[in-house]
């Protein structure tokens, strides 16, 4: 049966094989269906609207010729899974690795990535979060550019190649999340507009046209992307979706989006016997989307909580430009690590106004905060997608491993690659491809990259993204091979000891010295000491015992600590 959501035409075929049209029947609600016989898995199909060209379906599960080809039938019933003893895995006390599937290997496959699941287990790390994965144009991109949002990029290894790794993620002991875009589709090979009013006539977001979710016609437009959601997570065993840029989505009506999609999700975790998670990416710093619905909120899991990256960041890096220039005070370090929120209804500079609303810290727990030190974004926004030193990484992971939040990692963080994350595209359409550096330019002027444009890569130059695949070889040197024994250890410590994965946020304080910039986190029985400056400081914490230490000069003697530049100890006090 091919079913097709068309309101508005007056007239819809099926065109089978790229030559045999069907015409179909309209039913309620402006669907319009046919039955074809011999048609079944493999077969390819397109749908014409009022006797025009035809498209691909909205709805399609499988592209095999990229995003202007036809669609192909592919029944999910066909897989066997094999991870049946899988319970899932709930957030709290949970550390999440990013990773982008085209750079994360050689090969930039699905298949390719459950070869280093053995790394992601010897790390420790609970959740990988996929960026998004439907088609996009060409061979490689971020993924943001998606469209055919039911399918799985041919690429990768398309949607078999996708259950395959959930499926060894989920026996591996590892949960997947995956990263989906409901704001906006990407410019090309974007029909939907061909088929009904999935597009607002009005609205536009930072990326370009919004999606209707809230005017004639939006009932259907917003079942499209919450079955959607529905199908990663029911069909292709996804433990959880972060939800790109929700503050972009336009929904005036008396229940949001987000509200509608959570329901519908908590009541398949009931149907499936599993937790289920939604994510929100986020720049409201509004804690109303974790909050939960019976109590006025939208009722999402967690919210990703750029402030806590933006302050360590700072404070580890001294930048001051763009978005950062509120940060980097040690005093605006200890508000985050204890507040979440730098801006919650006070006044930021970069944006000329006040911005946010507080955390109530004895009600929101932690871990609805997911926080980083580097991912995609904050690397790829970069003009040379540079990351930060072993000697940074080492005190910034030692904060953010030892917080009350949700710790996120970015893919080869924990080994300190020297591998950039660059923003690579591969448009096929010229118009789309010639103008790419100038619109990536446009962009991020507000980032204070002001030569952006002249030291920025060519998105459009294969040599881009081939810069930004890791070098996994790197781990067998000795200063990255000491790094990773860092970051395992710190999450192998905050697993084992209740107090460095408590999420609650009144239980949590912080002391620093801004002259010398040191910052002491109190967390139950243990002591996170950091020396961010340039000079040695000795810091009274009490007697215990070091638990961990970033640098061998790291010294305790009775109640004090001697923390050499750019250091941190974790002490547990006796």
């Amino acid at each position: 049966m091919f079913e097709v959501w068309a309101p508005t035409a007056g007239r819809v075929e099926v065109e089978i094989d790229r030559s045999d049209r069907h015409e179909m029947v309209r039913g309620e609600g402006g669907w319009w269906t046919v039955e074809v016989p011999g048609a079944s898995h493999g077969t390819d199909y397109a749908f014409s609207v009022d006797g025009g060209e035809a498209f691909p379906d909205p709805r399609t599960r499988r592209q095999p010729y990229g995003v202007f080809g036809p669609s192909r039938v592919y029944d999910h019933d066909r897989y066997t899974w094999e991870d049946q003893a899988w319970r899932g895995r709930d957030l709290p006390g949970s550390v999440i690795y990013e990773l982008h599937v085209g750079t994360f290997t050689k090969e930039g496959t699905f298949d390719a990535a459950v070869g280093k699941l053995g790394h992601l287990v010897r790390l420790g790390v609970d959740f990988v979060e996929l960026l998004p994965v439907p088609p996009v144009p060409g061979r490689h991109n971020w993924g943001y550019d998606g469209v055919d949002l039911y399918a799985v990029h041919e690429e990768y290894g398309g949607p078999d190649g996708l259950k395959r790794f959930v499926d060894a993620c989920h026996r591996a002991g590892i949960g997947v999340l995956l990263d989906v875009v409901y704001n906006h589709l990407g410019p090309s090979g974007n029909f939907l507009a061909q088929f009904g009013p999935y597009l607002h006539d009005t609205a536009s977001s930072f990326w370009g046209q919004a999606v209707n979710l809230d005017g004639k016609h939006s009932d259907e437009v917003r079942r499209y992307f919450i079955g959607n959601a529905v199908q990663w997570l029911r069909d292709y065993h996804m433990d959880g979706l972060r939800l790109d840029a929700v503050h972009a989505l336009h929904d005036n009506r008396a229940v949001h989006f987000l509200e509608e999609l959570a329901e519908e999700v908590h009541a398949l975790s009931a149907a499936v016997g599993r937790p289920l998670t939604l994510i929100a990416e986020s720049d409201m710093n509004d804690p109303r989307l974790i909050t939960p619905r019976d109590a006025g909120g939208y009722g999402l899991a967690a919210t990703w909580d750029d402030d806590v990256h933006h302050a360590l960041h700072s404070a580890l890096t001294g930048e001051r430009h763009g978005y950062y220039c509120d940060f980097g005070p040690m005093e605006v370090l200890a508000k985050v690590l204890t507040s979440a929120y730098l801006h919650d209804g006070t006044f930021s500079t970069f944006r000329g106004r006040t911005h946010g609303r507080p955390v109530d810290r004895r009600r929101v727990p932690g871990y609805r905060f997911v926080c980083c030190l580097q991912n995609h974004d904050q690397i790829g926004n970069r003009a040379m997608g540079d990351r930060l030193s072993p000697e940074l990484l080492k005190v910034g992971s030692g904060l953010l491993l030892t917080s009350p939040f949700t710790p996120m990692l970015f893919m080869g963080e924990e080994w300190g690659t020297t591998t950039p994350f660059l923003f690579f595209t591969d448009h096929v359409e010229p118009h789309l491809a010639q103008g790419e550096s100038e619109r990536r330019e446009r962009e991020f002027v507000g980032f204070g990259y002001d030569d952006w444009g002249a030291t920025a890569p060519d998105p459009q130059d294969e040599g881009t993204f081939h810069r930004s695949k890791l070098a996994w070889d790197e781990l067998s040197s000795p200063v990255h091979e000491e790094l990773f024994g860092w970051y395992r250890d710190l999450i192998a410590l905050r697993k084992s000891c209740p107090d460095l994965a408590d999420p609650r946020l009144d239980r949590v304080s912080a002391e620093v010295g801004e002259e010398d910039r040191w910052i002491i986190v109190h967390r139950g029985a243990f002591r996170v000491a950091a020396n961010l400056g340039d000079s040695p400081v000795s810091l009274a914490l009490g007697k215990g015992t070091i638990a961990l230490a970033s640098d061998p000069k790291v010294a305790l003697n009775g109640a004090d600590v001697t923390l050499p530049p750019r250091s941190l100890a974790v002490v547990r006090l006796s």
